[in-house]
């Protein structure tokens, strides 16, 4: 009796032990894990992050109830903001205030990052998205244009609906983000410090970015519609290297005329980076 009583232990233990290895591997398989980031160079030489298409909730700057949910279709985003290198081969001209090759351009006005986007498509031999005359964007055309608004916070957050793209923590920000605790007052060269799970570099801090909608009252992202007149306010998202920890913040948004022309306005806290559209 005692052999029969300690096979039937060993067989209950045996089964026990299959059952908790089938939990094991269940729950590592409904685990989620951090999309591989699909990353491509373009005819430019620049490299760019597919975001891939889904949603978006929207529950504004001061956060609180949802306003609504936005579906975003696919699209290619630069993986690190324009440098000044890379503005000044195409534009001719660097007008940043912290000179270095490798750091974003700033300086620049919504109007001249436009202009930069049609050379940059022109040079690889796409249509431009911008009417020069009018600003006036057209989305269907398959060169470069600037984010609007919801696509910058959807690259931001990369699946994330905390403060920011990787959680809460203001002492984490610096592992992501040059910004006023840790970026001695200047902006410094992209790619350096951590990137998102998507693999796209200094959405938080550095420059502040233009966006291609204009900005509108309220906190959250609004978007504007495709001809609206360009001598208004247009906005700029992701704070900067000035801007304390909850001006960095992935639904922190702001907004700034879209020709400025007086340098002394804290103008070396903007820059951009280019989209446009994945091909279906």
């Amino acid at each position: 009796m005692a052999g029969a009583a300690d096979t039937a232990h060993a067989q209950m233990f045996r089964l026990a032990a299959a059952v908790l290895v089938l939990v094991a591997l269940a729950q590592g398989a409904c685990r989620r894990r951090p999309p591989v980031p699909q990353v491509a160079v373009m005819a430019g030489g620049m490299e760019m992050v597919l975001v891939p298409a889904g949603r978006l909730e929207i529950y504004g700057d001061s956060g609180g109830v949802r306003r609504r949910v936005v579906e975003v279709a696919p699209f290619w985003i630069d993986r690190h903001e324009v440098t000044q290198s890379d503005y000044e081969a195409l534009m001719g001209a660097n007008p940043s205030r912290f000179k270095n090759p490798r750091a974003p351009v700033e300086r620049v006005s919504w109007r001249s990052a436009v202009r930069y986007c049609n050379a940059r498509s022109l040079r690889e031999g796409l249509t431009p998205c911008y009417n020069l005359e009018t600003f006036e964007c057209n989305y269907d055309a398959d060169g470069y244009r600037l984010p609007t608004e919801v696509e910058w916070e959807y690259a931001c957050r990369a699946g994330s609906m905390r403060a920011f793209c990787f959680g809460d923590s203001e002492d984490e920000l610096r592992q992501y983000a040059w910004f006023r605790d840790n970026s001695s007052g200047r902006t410094h060269p992209v790619g350096q410090l951590r990137a998102n799970t998507w693999g796209i570099c200094d959405m938080h801090g550095n420059v502040a970015e233009w966006c291609n909608d204009r900005y509108t009252a309220g906190d959250d992202a609004a978007g504007a519609s495709p001809g609206a007149p360009a001598a208004d306010r247009r906005v700029v998202r992701g704070g900067s290297f000035a801007h304390a920890a909850a001006g960095c913040r992935s639904a922190a948004r702001d907004g700034e005329d879209a020709g400025f022309a007086d340098a002394c306005l804290g103008s070396e806290m903007y820059g951009f980076r280019c989209v446009r559209k994945a091909q279906k």
